[in-house]
């Protein structure tokens, strides 16, 4: 069942302050496409900066895959602003492309038009593109262009002060780092609630498959739409971007030493199957090297633990020295019918998940039990609109079985406590009218955002409607004026981002080969 919270949800209530200051940012990824709504060919546009250097706009595995970025903010309006206004911007300088409203890719003939980002000629940008190399050859170009939303958010101190004791982010870094790990454990035991009420990939285009076969029961549209009926997000099957392969890896969220243990391994220790690969061929890399991970960020999970890194150290060594900072969210599609793929509502619902994720008792979770939870979210990904839907509820792989709208509205009871702690410190009600909204579409599946988006999809076909939205949400950005950031910081931060890069080729003084000789992945 879902924990009982009662006690931690009456100290929030009598010390609302304590949520005052929660930081959140967001990474929005959009593929770049023509005006015919099919992959584009172009570079990365060199009048938006340098993609290796740049604060607010880089690409992500492709060339035509680009990534904006909002630096953490406490304003989630002032967040949101920022975000449309590096849309706007990019609107601008778009010469007959747009980007695609949908996680899962436009039409692509032919994996070979996907070309890998390219990030200049510098030691660590030819990394970064070898890397990419080795996700094609490891996982297939295609699954690494889905899209998505990653939303980063973390609770400020004085929730930390109040709730464990703690003096500073110092010398109370496990306890932060505990919490943190709580929330993480409960989010993989109840987030199937986020692809329920926010997945918007129930279909997908017949070219994403590229000949793989499947077992799935897809249906099939006249105008090229594969789609399952109950579906909400196949992004996160394992069609998408989670990835069986590393199930093995036992990397687990009870304490902060085991994971980064268990993630150094895995980015040390050779695989048979990357080893058979081979490192080069006919004198050209293949990957960066023939590990399980060939670096820490390939590991492939629904939320991560993170932390600034500084001084070219790696994720894990950045998370032993100072702590867990915030935690990533990497489990939202973009939002179809939003022109920069997220809205304040789904913002405001993870606020108050993550929030009672963080309050509610969360038992250690062993692999298997990990492995277990998985089970609940792949029965929401492929059918979670189906009536009467049963999900396994409890802990350690023993469990009772539960319909979904039940376990949801015992959630939203505590989430409506949440909503109205932080609408008090606002002084309105723009949190509880979310639970008001949302917690309807438990009895009503209908109205979540994945049959919603499926109704279009059916009536316009996954090309058609993907051209029709991505035409109007460039219209309509492209002429809105920048409200947050201006012209003149974006141009400047173009200019210095090319300064960045140069500076950055310049200081090289090994060859590339000596470059990766000299990484530390043994």
């Amino acid at each position: 069942m879902i924990p009982n919270i009662s006690h931690a949800l009456s100290w929030l209530e009598d010390n609302p302050h304590v949520l005052k200051g929660i930081c959140r940012g967001v990474e929005y990824e959009g593929l770049r496409i023509n005006t015919n709504g099919n992959l584009a060919q172009t570079p990365h546009p060199k009048s938006l900066g340098a993609a290796l250097t740049h604060k607010w706009i880089t690409t992500d595995f492709a060339e035509a895959l680009m990534e904006f970025i909002t630096p953490a903010d406490n304003d989630m309006d002032h967040m949101l602003t920022l975000l449309r206004d590096i849309y706007r911007y990019v609107a601008r300088h778009l010469v007959n492309e747009r980007l695609w409203p949908m996680s899962m890719p436009c039409f692509i003939n032919h994996t070979q038009h996907i070309e890998l980002a390219q990030y200049g000629s510098s030691n660590i940008g030819l990394m970064k593109t070898l890397y990419r190399e080795g996700l094609k050859n490891r996982y297939s170009a295609m699954m690494q262009i889905i899209a998505g939303v990653h939303y980063n958010f973390s609770l400020p101190l004085p929730f930390w002060q109040a709730y464990t004791g703690i003096k500073d982010e110092v010398s109370g870094k496990e306890a932060i780092s505990a919490g943190y790990l709580q929330l993480i454990r409960n989010y993989h035991r109840f987030g199937w609630i986020i692809p329920y009420l926010f997945g918007a990939s129930p279909g997908i285009c017949p070219s994403f498959l590229n000949g793989r076969k499947t077992k799935l029961p897809f249906k099939y549209t006249q105008s090229g739409l594969m789609y399952l009926p109950y579906a909400t997000s196949l992004r996160l099957s394992d069609l998408g971007y989670i990835n069986k392969s590393q199930n093995q890896l036992s990397i687990t969220f009870n304490r902060l030493d085991e994971y980064v243990k268990n993630l150094k391994q895995a980015s040390k220790t050779p695989s048979v199957d990357y080893k058979r690969m081979g490192l080069q061929r006919d004198g050209r890399y293949l990957q960066l090297n023939t590990n399980v991970l060939q670096i820490e960020n390939e590991l492939y999970t629904l939320i991560r633990p993170k932390q600034m890194t500084l001084n070219n150290e790696s994720p894990s060594d950045a998370l032993i020295r100072r702590g867990i900072k915030y935690v990533e969210v990497r489990s939202l599609d973009i939002n179809p019918f939003s022109p920069v793929g997220i809205e304040e509502e789904q913002a405001r619902f993870l606020d108050l998940f993550l929030i009672w994720c963080t309050l509610a008792e969360a038992p250690a979770m062993s692999a298997e039990e990990l492995l277990y939870t998985r089970s609940n979210w792949n029965q929401v990904i492929l059918e979670g609109r189906k009536p009467g839907l049963m999900l396994g509820i409890g802990i350690n792989c023993s469990c009772t079985k539960q319909p979904l709208n039940m376990l949801g509205k015992l959630l939203f009871q505590d989430l409506r406590r949440v909503a109205k702690t932080l609408d008090r410190n606002n002084n309105n009600t723009h949190y509880q009218k979310v639970c008001n909204k949302l917690v309807i579409c438990l009895d009503s599946p209908d109205l979540t955002l994945s049959s919603r988006f499926l109704d279009q999809l059916i009536e316009h076909g996954i090309s058609r409607l993907g051209l029709m939205l991505s035409n109007n949400y460039y219209q309509k950005l492209r002429d809105e004026p920048l409200q947050v950031l201006s012209e003149a910081q974006l141009d400047a931060e173009k200019i210095r981002s090319w300064q960045r890069q140069r500076a950055l080729e310049a200081a090289d003084e090994l060859s590339f080969n000596e470059f990766l000789a000299s990484q530390n992945w043994r």
